[in-house]
């Protein structure tokens, strides 16, 4: 039996899953994206995650999770976000906009969805180089759901498994650009900043991420606004 291509893609309309995207594609996976409204601070995002799934022709279903214990900066917009003062400062504790069991429940929803559609893979932009040090980012976690898609699924015990792929896990984010770029990903669609507003904060640990790994590549952001000179060192 041949590689079953069908995906779903975990898309969030940043960087990275905007990349994973267009990787699939590329890779001549039938891709299907999955967009999250979980209760974040706002929706840009969502509409990020719709506006490149038109520019690469892919179908997604959009659904939305309540999380009324909130637990994160991200879910509490009365919480301040933390604002780090280099790149260097970024991932040496896990910052308060981790949102607890979050990929672990995108993935889980992904799961079900591919699992229900005859899908072969989920796939996920997670990465573990440049990024805020969140536990559910890490190799050893997505290795850990693998068995997990694998064991509690009928697809896995008839042995179908559906497979995780993270095809940026070890990449920088200059990396993922360079990638993506060669790719051919609308960056411009894209929202990286975890404030939302009309303008991305600048300050962030997305933002300053986003602006090192497009100044690593010595390319403009097509974005526009979040490689601006800026207070904060990178």
């Amino acid at each position: 039996m041949g590689l079953n291509k069908k995906a779903v893609i975990l898309l969030s309309g940043g960087l990275d899953s905007a990349t994973v995207l267009y990787w699939a594609v590329n890779k001549g996976y039938r891709a299907q994206a999955l967009i999250f409204d979980y209760g974040q601070r706002h929706r840009r995002e969502v509409g990020s995650a719709k506006a490149l799934c038109k520019k690469a022709g892919v179908p997604y279903r959009a659904i939305s999770i309540n999380l009324p214990w909130q637990g994160s900066s991200l879910l509490d917009k009365k919480s301040v976000l933390p604002k780090a003062k280099t790149v260097k400062d970024i991932g040496a504790h896990i910052p308060s906009t981790y949102v607890p069991g979050r990929n672990t429940l995108f993935l889980s929803y992904g799961l079900s969805l591919a699992e229900a559609a005859g899908a072969g893979a989920v796939m996920i932009g997670a990465n573990a180089l440049d990024y805020s040090g969140y536990p559910d980012c890490r190799p050893d976690f997505i290795a850990a759901m693998a068995k997990v898609f694998r064991l509690g699924t009928r697809a896995g015990r008839q042995g179908r498994p559906i497979r995780i792929i993270a095809p940026l896990l070890k990449l920088t984010k200059a990396q993922i650009i360079k990638l993506g770029n060669k790719l051919g990903v609308p960056y411009k669609l894209t929202w990286s900043c975890y404030s939302g507003g009309e303008k991305p904060c600048g300050t962030c640990d997305s933002c300053l991420l986003r602006a090192k790994g497009f100044s690593e590549t010595k390319k403009k952001d097509p974005a526009g606004l979040y490689s601006q000179k800026r207070k904060t060192k990178i």
